[in-house]
């Protein structure tokens, strides 16, 4: 048995906490609010809080980093939250196992893989990119063992992705739904359960550290046939779904400061936005949850 700390108590960090006492492994859980997770010991901290994530590290095999500032505060909130899990990793010498996603790949032409560039020139990304680069730096130079995992825009029960509140909940009440971006453009969704099992996993595995993994996803899906396929699952009338283009994005961004950062990173949904998962497939021996079953899991959550 293993101890653990897993920063964050959301969709992910959740999973996460539970994954690792289902093993058998000493679960602490690190958290805003102190969110109770049955079986875990819950502490009430903020990540950003240097000297509290230094001592709740000791003695611990990894830490997971799956905390999830606002949107609309991640250049300002990230930067001291990735230091101070930095230097907690390298004082306990506790593997650093860090979520993250695709934006610090820019636009692309092509899928995404670990090794593809980390070409974007916007805040959020560049904060992104910058965390991962100075982990493999502390790697490298031996202060750490450090690795990170990227998802795909999420989707399962708890995700805060496009078809989250938003959407889902409207087309099991028969209702219109909006998403943004093209209804008819490819994109990767990755299931949550997915991302818990690959967290794991890399920490857990010395020839993981020092690299980057993306979590293995069901092949691309417009959000036409998202939304199709809910609705069939669920058993319901095919759902009526329209699209917000930037222009409304911009006028409602006016009035909602979450809104108001989506114009940046809409080539995500404007564009094919496909990820790559081949190397963890064939390296880690992991594959995605079958899409069926997705969707089946996500629409219980719902309902």
């Amino acid at each position: 048995m293993s101890r653990f700390l897993v920063v964050g108590a959301g969709a992910i960090g959740s999973r996460v906490a539970r994954r690792l006492l289902e093993e058998g492994h000493e679960v602490h859980v690190v958290s805003r609010r102190g969110t109770d997770i049955a079986g875990a010991t819950s502490l009430r901290a903020s990540a950003s809080d240097e000297a509290a994530m230094r001592r709740a590290a000791q003695g611990t095999s990894a830490i997971f980093n799956c905390a999830n500032p606002a949107y609309h505060r991640w250049p300002s909130e990230w930067p001291p939250i990735a230091a101070s899990l930095l230097s907690a990793a390298e004082s306990s010498g506790a593997t650093l196992v860090t979520l993250s996603n695709l934006y610090a790949y820019g636009h692309v032409d092509a899928p995404m893989t670990p090794d593809t560039p980390l070409n974007a020139d916007y805040a959020k990304a560049l904060v992104r990119a910058r965390m991962w680069t100075d982990a493999l730096a502390a790697h490298l130079s031996g202060r750490v063992q450090a690795c990170e995992v990227r998802a795909s825009d999420y989707i399962g029960p708890g995700a805060q992705g496009v078809f989250g509140l938003r959407v889902i909940p409207r087309l099991l009440a028969g209702k219109r739904a909006q998403v943004v971006g093209s209804l008819d453009q490819p994109h990767s969704w990755t299931f949550v359960d997915d991302v818990a099992t690959t967290l794991v996993a890399c920490a857990q595995r010395p020839d993981a550290w020092g690299r980057v993994w993306h979590v293995p996803t069901n092949e691309p899906r417009t959000q036409r046939q998202v939304v199709n396929d809910i609705c069939a699952v669920a058993g319901v009338a095919p759902g009526r779904v329209s699209a917000v283009g930037e222009f409304a994005l911009r006028a409602m961004g006016l009035f909602n400061v979450t809104i108001r950062e989506l114009p940046l990173t809409l080539y995500q949904f404007t564009q094919p936005f496909v990820i790559d998962d081949a190397i963890t497939r064939r390296e880690l021996a992991l594959s995605p949850t079958p899409w069926h079953e997705v969707l089946t899991e996500t629409i219980a959550a719902y309902r």
